[in-house]
């Protein structure tokens, strides 16, 4: 045979392997469930970061929803900086995905770039924090707790607390999240409503501890320098700003739990570890288990179904009111 010949035969083989190979690799992507097989939906999920155990819980959450709903994932840590979020959004707006969804850092500056996205026609799907805007149809919809009602559930907590002390006088600190933040606007408010009208309490200094373990130690610090025994409650918008504080308060010779009564969001693992030892006194839960809303949110939208505008979870309260033995494990 010639050498020419040879050639053909040889591309053949190739071409028939070919075909065949494309037939298997088809054939597996269509294993599994329905679901799996009719999703081709591509999914841009901005994070804000990782600064927290409730926001690494809540990334986990939404990786292992997205594989189990067979949605294709193009996921991006912004690492707490609004320009980085703002920079993911115009990269899944050029790799026109069919949902974007994201955890806003703060409230305002996002009329531009998702002005761009409605124009390209991605809907856009808010994840745990709300933004600021007059501008209509933005956003399809908010997926995260309800903030506010977290901080009415931490002040009527505190009542109860200082009506079970007899207390006649509460002076209270409050380590906020990040200035500007939807659950630092909502948490500061309505603790504040759920405590307005009980002459009893007063809030002596609200400072911004960032969400982080760091500045939740730094403002401890700040604030016992500066108040030291008048403080008779510490009120902290996150977990990880609470462990922060705790070494401090120790450490200027205080006992969390007895000497001051320590309130804090989230319900991870660690804090909870922490209210069963009695350092804590309440934790407020903020579940950062979002994921199968999201996913089953961005399969109507790609659908064309209408969605709820706002779709809360349900949340707990965990509390030296209760056997906290029995609190099952958080998984974050």
């Amino acid at each position: 045979m010639g050498n020419h010949k040879k050639g053909l035969l040889k591309r053949y083989i190739c071409m028939a392997a070919g075909f065949v190979l494309s037939l298997s690799l088809f054939a597996g992507c269509t294993k599994g469930s329905n679901q799996e097989s009719e999703t081709s939906l591509i999914l841009g999920f901005s994070q804000i970061g990782s600064e927290s155990a409730w926001r690494i819980g809540n990334t986990k959450d939404i990786e292992e929803q997205a594989e189990k709903y067979g949605i294709n994932l193009m996921f991006e840590n912004a690492n707490q900086k609004q320009e980085n979020q703002i920079a993911a959004i115009r990269r899944f707006i050029a790799y026109k995905v069919d949902v974007i969804a994201f955890s806003p850092i703060v409230e305002d500056g996002w009329d531009n770039v998702l002005t761009e996205a409605k124009d390209a026609g991605i809907p856009v799907i808010l994840v745990d924090r709300d933004i600021s805007t007059e501008k209509e149809g933005l956003t399809t919809c908010l997926i995260g707790a309800d903030f506010y009602r977290e901080g009415v559930m931490a002040g009527e907590y505190l009542i109860r607390k200082a009506d079970a002390l007899g207390l006649d006088h509460v002076n209270i600190v409050e380590i906020t999240g990040t200035e500007n933040s939807t659950p630092m606007r909502q948490r500061q408010a309505g603790f504040a409503d759920a405590i307005a009208n009980d002459s009893r309490m007063n809030i002596l200094e609200s400072i911004d501890g960032d969400f982080l373990k760091s500045r939740g130690a730094e403002c401890m610090r700040y604030l016992l320098d500066e108040y030291g025994d008048d403080i008779d409650v510490i009120y902290s918008h996150n977990d990880e700003m609470t462990l922060g504080a705790l070494p401090e308060i120790e450490k200027a010779g205080y006992a969390p739990g007895k000497d001051i009564i320590i309130i804090s969001i989230d319900g991870g693992q660690e804090a909870i570890d922490v209210l069963k030892e009695g350092k804590i006194n309440c934790v407020v839960e903020c579940t950062p288990k979002l994921g199968k809303e999201v996913m089953e949110t961005a399969l109507k939208l790609k659908a064309g179904e209408a969605v709820e505008p706002l779709i809360h979870p349900s949340e707990l309260v965990f509390s030296d009111e209760m056997d906290t033995s029995k609190i099952p494990e958080r998984g974050y």
